[in-house]
């Protein structure tokens, strides 16, 4: 029915259609469309939720975001809110409590079943970037001593509440993570063999502290749909599906790429006003810094440039190319460092091989500007300070852009959140040091 259905189809359906005339389509109706649709600031986003079923309702919270979760749940009575909290998965439910008061969460707890709060409690002790804040409590766990027979009929019970069926989870009395078995596995087997005799024993499971992006790094790399989490004696805490980490990468990228800019990861694009301010102004003040103080070299060779003032116009296009080969060799080295393709092993390798792409770039680049700094000036010298000058800028510039990242690495600070200004004032400093410094040095031949 979404194959046909366009996004104001649905919408009119969803806002005229009784709730019975709603019941034969709803099954057919994914929650991301629906969510789509109530986020029109043109409807009465309570009226058509309250057409919906209480299932349909939480699966469409769980494709909410963070921030907007709380704002729908508001929405409803008390009593409807714990009714829709009662059909989500218990790291959907950690999520959104984690963002309430302490208060609501106890009453919240308070309305679940004493099982579902007490693993909702377990999960909201774990950090919201580690596996244990990612994890869903619900998987299926079974004996190696069952048989195909014994697992299929308890798979017909349990795999209800599952969060995802993909695999099943061979754990011993102790709650020890022994092996794991695939459903395709189960379903081919006879019904009187022996889940020990085909499940695989050497299982990868994700420790329960581990950082998101690591997490993150492990399911690229090995292409699973699920990966259980355990603790450091081994016991099965949960599971970690590859929808979550969908929404990790997407996580993780955004923020990347905001503090690139400069600009805080909670903004977002239609937000208040104040908030933007508050999220940008902090970083142009830094910024702000670091160009008077580009300045302030500037002013260091004030003299000559009374005396030549063509270097005048070339001293913006040193500093802007120095400027952009940073911030692309910063770019790729931040890009490697979050998906763990900067290693120890090849970090020297990576070094040599940045120096030599600015020395490359900078002697293409510096010919041209040399040879039109040669023709605009009618000096050869000129040309010369010109072309040595990029040469020598975007050499820095690659270096930089590759050292400042590895060393904010090291001193535990993200490296997107302040290499971009760090790299900048170098490449701009040195860039008109170099150049000015130059023109200094050869005045007599520049006059």
């Amino acid at each position: 029915m979404n194959d046909v259905l366009t996004n104001q189809d649905l919408k009119e359906l969803l806002v005229y259609s009784s709730t019975e005339q709603l019941e034969q389509y709803l099954e057919d109706i994914h929650p991301a469309d629906i969510l789509e649709v109530l986020r029109d600031s043109d409807i009465d986003k309570l009226k058509i939720m309250e057409k919906l079923p209480v299932w349909l309702i939480a699966n469409v919270f769980e494709e909410m975001e963070e921030e907007e979760k709380e704002d729908f749940l508001n929405l409803f009575s008390e009593l409807e809110q714990y009714k829709i909290v009662n059909e989500m998965t218990s790291d959907e439910i950690a999520d959104l409590l984690a963002n309430l008061e302490p208060e609501r969460i106890i009453r919240f707890l308070g309305h679940l079943g004493k099982e579902e709060a007490e693993d909702v409690k377990e999960l909201l002790n774990y950090e919201d970037d580690t596996a244990g804040g990612l994890m869903a409590s619900e998987f299926l766990a079974i004996k190696e001593t069952m048989t195909v027979k014994e697992t299929l009929k308890y798979l017909q019970t349990a795999g209800i509440d599952a969060e995802t069926a993909y695999y099943l989870y061979v754990l011993d009395e102790n709650d020890i993570l022994k092996g794991i078995i695939s459903l395709r596995e189960l379903v081919i087997s006879t019904f009187h063999t022996k889940i020990g005799e085909i499940m695989h024993e050497k299982v990868k499971s994700l420790p329960v502290e581990m950082d998101q992006e690591e997490v993150a790094t492990i399911f690229e790399k090995y292409g699973f749909q699920a990966m259980p989490v355990t603790d450091e004696k081994g016991e099965m805490l949960g599971v970690i599906t590859v929808d979550d980490i969908i929404e990790v990468v997407r996580e993780e990228a955004t923020e990347d790429i905001l503090r690139l800019g400069g600009v805080n990861e909670g903004e977002i694009i239609d937000g208040p006003t104040f908030s933007s301010v508050k999220s940008r102004l902090p970083w142009l003040y830094v910024n702000l810094v670091t160009a008077i103080l580009a300045g302030a070299t500037v002013g260091v060779f004030s003299n000559t440039i009374d005396k030549v003032v063509i270097l005048a116009a070339f001293n913006p296009i040193i500093a802007g190319m120095g400027g952009n080969a940073g911030t692309q060799s910063l770019t790729l080295i931040v890009r490697g460092i979050a998906l763990g393709e900067f290693t120890k092993e090849n970090a020297k390798k990576i070094f040599r091989k940045e120096i030599l792409v600015g020395l490359i770039n900078g002697a293409a680049i510096g010919v041209v500007i040399a040879i039109i700094g040669m023709v605009w000036s009618r000096k050869p010298v000129f040309g010369i300070v010109v072309g040595v000058s990029m040469i020598g800028n975007m050499c820095v510039a690659t270096i930089v852009g590759y050292l400042v990242p590895v060393i904010l690495k090291k001193l535990k600070v993200d490296p997107a959140l302040a290499s971009a200004v760090f790299v900048t004032t170098f490449t701009d400093v040195c860039g008109f040091f170099f150049f000015l410094g130059l023109a200094t040095l050869l005045l007599k031949y520049l006059i």
